[in-house]
């Protein structure tokens, strides 16, 4: 009996001392990594205005950029703040399965779909800014992968503000009309990101910059305006003495002010164009972007989920029975639309990247 609980004891014993081996040998991986290198040592494609070191080198194994999210690089931070808010959007989800039946409750689908189509944008984000340094034609094709997860989150911003966010007097200038309209302008606002991308040495910079923004804002616009129109019932409620409070407004207050403070970060590269070769690593204008939209994306759940507790009396009686069932449906067909045109930009690019290898060998 000793000797079988000795025996026990030992193999325990064994992974146990392998366990304690693995933050050595992992240390050691990481040592092993290629060194970053200066912006000089890069194709002028992958530098960033004002980021003068930080580079990780091209063509290296799938496993150095991943053991990279763990590496001091001038990406490191926007992988990590997206993959943070990744995170924080799963335990969200997480919690709200406690109050919220999304297997049987249909009014709760447009929750669901802000919940997944939020996850997949910080998601692929998360990706494109950790393997987008393998190759150019990897560069093209994780950001693409990035810009159909935009397209996703704001179809999902659409569906959760239209649904549960919406007073009566919007939803009856644009029932109907308002959902169709949202995912042609994500499919659009994808388009212009892929193009832009696409175009990125035949355009000059602005061009191809309103090119992306511009869909993004039309679309934003139009997919926060029963948000904005509540602002406006509230406002006016205010000023005639019928004061209606709503503990959501806070959030959709925040959701709006954060949103509009990423855009300028989106827009404007600073603080690194004040301090440049200073932001290597941390301070880029783009991390501050994603800061900021995580920041309103936790708040746009938290205004949704607050809207799906306490306005279930309206939303029930504007929506129509199947209308949950329709925006799924319209959601599948976004992201295969979205998809498609995200390939079929990567098409060319294929295209693009053989034609200039070629040149090079003549």
């Amino acid at each position: 009996m000793a000797t079988m609980v000795m025996e026990q004891i030992g193999r325990l014993f064994i992974p146990l001392q392998q366990v304690r081996l693995v933050p050595q040998t992992f240390a050691e991986t990481l040592r092993s990594t290629a060194h970053t290198l200066r912006d000089t040592e890069v194709p002028g494609f992958f530098r960033e205005r004002h980021i003068h070191s930080g580079y990780r080198p091209l063509h290296q194994n799938w496993r150095y950029y991943s053991l990279s999210l763990l590496q001091r690089h001038n990406e490191t931070i926007n992988v990590w703040t997206h993959l943070i808010g990744a995170l924080a959007v799963l335990a969200k989800a997480a919690r709200f399965t406690e109050t919220v039946d999304f297997a049987n409750d249909p009014h709760s689908w447009p929750l669901l779909i802000l919940l997944l189509s939020s996850a997949s944008y910080l998601t692929f984000s998360t990706v494109a800014h950790l393997f987008g340094s393998k190759s150019e034609l990897s560069h093209y094709g994780f950001f693409y992968l990035d810009y159909v997860g935009v397209a996703l989150y704001q179809y999902g911003s659409a569906a959760a503000h239209y649904y549960y966010a919406i007073e009566e007097s919007w939803h009856a200038r644009v029932r109907g009309l308002f959902m169709p309209v949202a995912s042609f302008l994500c499919c659009l606002s994808c388009f212009g990101c892929c193009y832009g991308k696409y175009r990125n040495y035949s355009l000059p910079s602005w061009v191809r910059k309103v090119g992306q923004v511009v869909p993004s804002a039309v679309a934003y616009g139009w997919d926060t305006s029963p948000v904005f129109h509540r602002f406006a019932v509230w406002f006016e409620s205010r000023t005639r003495g019928d004061f209606r409070s709503s503990p959501a407004l806070l959030f959709h207050f925040g959701q709006v002010a954060f949103f509009l403070s990423s855009a300028f970060f989106f827009t404007q590269p600073v603080p690194e164009s004040w301090f440049p070769g200073h932001c290597d690593f941390l301070g880029q204008g783009h991390q501050v972007f994603h800061v900021l939209m995580v920041l309103c994306t936790l708040c746009q759940i938290q205004a949704s989920y607050m809207d799906y507790l306490s306005r279930r009396e309206l939303y029930v009686k504007l929506h129509a029975d199947g209308e949950a069932s329709f925006f799924v449906a319209l959601f599948i067909l976004t992201l295969v639309t979205s998809s498609l045109i995200a390939l079929y930009m990567l098409e060319k690019v294929k295209r693009l990247v053989r034609y200039k290898e070629k040149l090079s060998k003549e």
